[in-house]
């Protein structure tokens, strides 16, 4: 009798991690703090709180979709391409003294040593991509690929399963053999539906229970285990 088909979670589930995709921000650099400052300036203007009510609704979704929703959300007397516009001056100015977070180099380092296939999958676009990766271009060029929000082959922002799928055929795997790091629900979502297994790393500030699906919730890539993946021992 020929095996029943099974369900792509319990494909993914089972299947071995040949390859590993990395979302950046709030994942791997520490640009969501200015994203905070900058953001808190313009609506302080306007006599708004940008707090993690809003913040968390945004994190992990296209530029163009998350202006939309703090406009929304808060009332702003102003568009949301009036927002970006203002705070694309802002961010370029700041993006460059982006820190990395902690385990985020040493992880993508052992992954590199042992061969194992890694790419960047940021909503960011390319140039901006570049300017919060300046003073990491060491080891951000161990990466085998990097796919931005600006590709053209990502027509759907997340949690559209777009920009993971491209990742993952970048690197030529299949999204069963698919590990995903993630801090956003967006993002988680996106991994999810790309049928791929995803270890979230979620803010302090983000409701764990938002990250339903995940094989694991951890506080930091420093606790990120390898060898539970067979990925091998830092």
């Amino acid at each position: 009798m020929d095996a029943k088909p099974q369900p792509a979670a319990a494909t993914a589930a089972s299947a071995p991690v040949t390859q590993v995709l990395f979302d950046m921000d709030g994942l791997l650099l520490d640009t969501e703090t200015i994203y905070t400052k900058v953001t808190q300036s313009i609506v302080g203007r306007f006599g708004k709180v940008f707090d993690w009510s809003v913040k968390g609704n945004m994190i992990g979704r296209g530029s163009r979709e998350s202006s939309q929703y703090l406009v929304d959300t808060l009332a702003l007397p102003i568009s949301a391409d009036d927002y970006l516009a203002e705070r694309d001056v802002l961010l370029r100015e700041a993006f460059p003294r982006a820190g990395a977070l902690p385990g985020a180099e040493a992880l993508v380092r052992h992954l590199a040593a042992r061969g194992i296939p890694i790419a960047v999958a940021t909503s960011s676009d390319r140039d901006l991509f570049e300017l919060k990766t300046r003073r990491h271009g060491e080891w951000f060029a161990l990466f085998d690929a990097v796919v931005t929000g600006d590709h053209p082959d990502v027509t759907g922002a997340k949690p559209a399963p777009d920009i993971f799928l491209v990742a993952a055929a970048a690197l030529g795997g299949e999204p069963a053999n698919t590990l995903v790091f993630e801090d956003a629900p967006s993002g988680l979502q996106a991994a999810l539906a790309a049928g791929m297994r995803v270890v979230a790393v979620p803010d302090p500030n983000m409701d764990k229970a938002r990250y339903a699906g995940a094989v694991e919730i951890i506080d930091s890539l420093e606790q990120f285990d390898p060898a539970g993946y067979g990925l091998g021992e830092i």
